[in-house]
């Protein structure tokens, strides 16, 4: 008696494998790329990299690549505070290896606004602070 697979699947079973984020190292000291750099320290780039991106401006990134920051400028701390809480989490969480952002805390003086938060990657957790002109 010949056995005969009942699905496709069975035949050649589906495997999933975790793609690496490896990626090149930009050091921005420096001005310089060399080297590699995979997990955390990959994703603290990539996360440096959304932030820093203005969202709609570069033909090469998706819509949901980068973060809207141009049209805080002139708006007052109440509306700002709130909306780059909200900016942040969008664009970071598009990622699918960012599961949440957390623990927003903000300072700053009149034009410039100090956010620092944590960042929860499927590699660990990193904390950032980023200066917005306002």
């Amino acid at each position: 008696m010949k056995l005969t697979p009942q699905s496709e699947t069975e035949m050649n079973p589906i495997v999933i494998q975790t793609i690496p984020t490896l990626t090149y190292r930009v050091q921005r000291e420096k001005e310089m790329i060399s080297g590699m750099v995979d997990g955390l320290e990959a994703m603290k780039q990539a996360v440096f990299k959304i932030l820093f991106t203005e969202r709609y401006q570069y033909e090469i990134y998706n819509w949901e690549y980068g973060m809207e920051l141009r049209d805080l400028f002139g708006r007052a701390k109440s509306y700002v505070i709130p909306e780059i809480k909200k900016r942040i989490e969008e664009a970071l969480l598009a990622d699918d290896r960012i599961k949440a952002v957390t623990d927003f805390e903000f300072h700053g003086e009149k034009s410039v606004l100090e956010v620092n938060f944590k960042v929860h990657t499927i590699f660990g957790t990193l904390e950032i602070e980023r200066q917005v002109d306002i």
